[in-house]
């Protein structure tokens, strides 16, 4: 395929927006082959996944979890039941065409019957006492994540073509095949025959493949799918579809006048977006995206006019500035002292298997002769479990834990003459106690680390002293 074309991600908030993403993404006042050498790649409808798993904030159960609970034979049938209403009332919120929504809705209702049916026949091994279906559960979690992108897609297809597209609904799911290849051979046979000079290609953000979507990369698998779209048809550029802008602060922390769109960045900055778990853009489809030199674009669904923020891997801001305050609300300060450290080698190895095994995300670390601290994105009740691993292996250690949260200053270029004076003093006139702070020599951030209950006051005290005092205002309207 020649490079003249962009692979975009739409997120689940702005596909509920149907009305709106229309006017401003699919369509967007384009008309003949203007609409065309774009590929799509969609989400579920916002909250779906949601019902299909388990919500993603409050935990609360979906079809899986009921499932995996197995609490009584009909919860989880229930659970799937909510998933067809939903469906079929955001259908009703679609078509107007009595046709076309009894098309979506029999393609709904065959998608569902389907994978209510294996999971029927799992209930009842599992009733038997005798069958272990543990190993297939990861399975059924594919299974049903798949179904909230494979409704999306298709609706958003037929919707297309009511209005003249060429739309053509590309399903990579797998929900009724045998053939489990890898994803970059399942996305190279689902293209090979397509055209995108005429067609749309409305693509499934979840792909069936060996690798298993759900189970290496979790809720962040559409981002990967997108990714890798892009780099095997070499696209021109990524672009994602967001309800926000990229901003340099959360608009609710330092005010709607006060957040600045960041304009322009690099896949560094993205990085350390990533490591504090906010969502620019999942690190292992930003690595493929760099790899190949595309530049990846996020734009506000919501804005249709504005260019959104470009990143890309030789941007490097033309005087240094900060570009982002953000961090972590709350994490775990797992401190390890070892008065016998010194000199001795393996104490950091054993850390961080320990770590790994509990799935604890590490934010940054930190050292001296006999203390090792990790700053961690994990629960209480997981960074306890870890200290009593390591209590056991080092019974003379003094191994504790404290709730923190982590700020941190990001920029292409921080190394301003000033900038660690500046946000200190911000820090203390806003009297925000500093726990800990870590200032790397690449100059790309700077993490403080101090009180949970301190952590809005940090964000908009840092936020005034280093984005909003003039300093980056040129810049600023340059990227705009």
């Amino acid at each position: 395929m020649s490079n003249n074309h962009s692979v975009e991600k739409i997120g689940g908030t702005s596909m509920a927006a149907t009305a709106t993403l229309f006017d401003n993404v699919l369509i967007g006042g384009r008309k003949d082959e203007d609409l065309y050498n774009r590929i799509f790649v969609v989400s579920a409808y916002a909250g779906m996944t949601d019902l299909l798993l388990e919500h993603k904030n409050s935990g609360e159960p979906g079809v899986y979890a009921r499932f995996v609970a197995d609490e009584d034979l009909e919860g989880w049938r229930q659970a799937m039941e909510a998933v067809r209403r939903a469906m079929r009332d955001r259908n009703a919120t679609l078509f107007l065409r009595a046709d076309r929504l009894a098309e979506a809705n029999a393609f709904v209702d065959i998608r569902i019957d389907a994978v209510a049916a294996c999971l029927h026949d799992l209930s009842r091994l599992r009733s038997h006492g005798r069958f272990c279906v543990k190993e297939q559960l990861m399975t059924v979690r594919e299974l049903l994540a798949g179904l909230g992108e494979a409704h999306s897609a298709h609706s958003t297809a037929l919707l297309l073509r009511d209005r003249g597209v060429n739309a053509q609904f590309i399903d990579l799911t797998l929900w009724d095949q045998q053939d489990m290849r890898g994803l970059d051979d399942r996305i190279r046979e689902a293209f090979a025959p397509v055209d995108l000079a005429t067609t749309l290609p409305i693509v499934t953000g979840y792909a069936g493949c060996s690798e298993g979507m759900v189970r290496r990369y979790a809720r962040g698998y559409s981002e990967m799918t997108f990714s890798r779209i892009a780099v095997l048809t070499g696209a021109r550029e990524a672009i994602i579809h967001k309800e926000f802008h990229l901003s340099s602060a959360d608009p609710r922390l330092v005010g709607q006048h006060k957040a600045r769109k960041i304009g322009r960045t690099n896949y560094d900055v993205a990085d350390q977006l990533a490591n504090l778990g906010m969502e620019a853009i999942h690190p292992g489809a930003g690595r493929g995206l760099r790899q190949t030199d595309i530049p990846l674009r996020v734009r506000n669904t919501f804005d249709r006019e504005d260019g959104g923020t470009l990143i890309c891997s030789s941007y490097v801001s033309d005087t240094p500035r900060v570009e982002i305050v953000t961090g972590v609300r709350h994490a775990q300060a797992l401190q390890f002292f070892e008065q016998d450290m010194v000199g001795v080698k393996g104490y950091d190895a054993a850390i961080l298997e320990a770590l790994a095994r509990h799935g604890a995300w590490i934010v940054s670390k930190a050292s001296n002769a006999n203390t090792i601290t990790h700053y961690l994105s994990a629960n209480a009740a997981t960074v306890k479990r870890v200290i009593a691993d390591l209590q056991t292996r080092y019974p003379d250690a003094a191994i504790s834990a404290q709730p923190v949260a982590i700020v941190s200053v990001i920029g292409s270029d921080i190394a301003r003459p000033g900038l660690m004076t500046d946000a200190l003093q911000a820090l203390a006139s806003a009297h925000v106690p500093i726990i800990a702070m870590q200032h790397q020599i690449r100059n790309v951030d700077v993490q403080f680390m101090v009180d949970v209950g301190h952590y809005d006051s940090a964000v908009s005290a840092l936020h005034h002293a280093l984005v909003e005092d003039g300093t980056n205002m040129t810049e600023d309207r340059r990227a705009a």
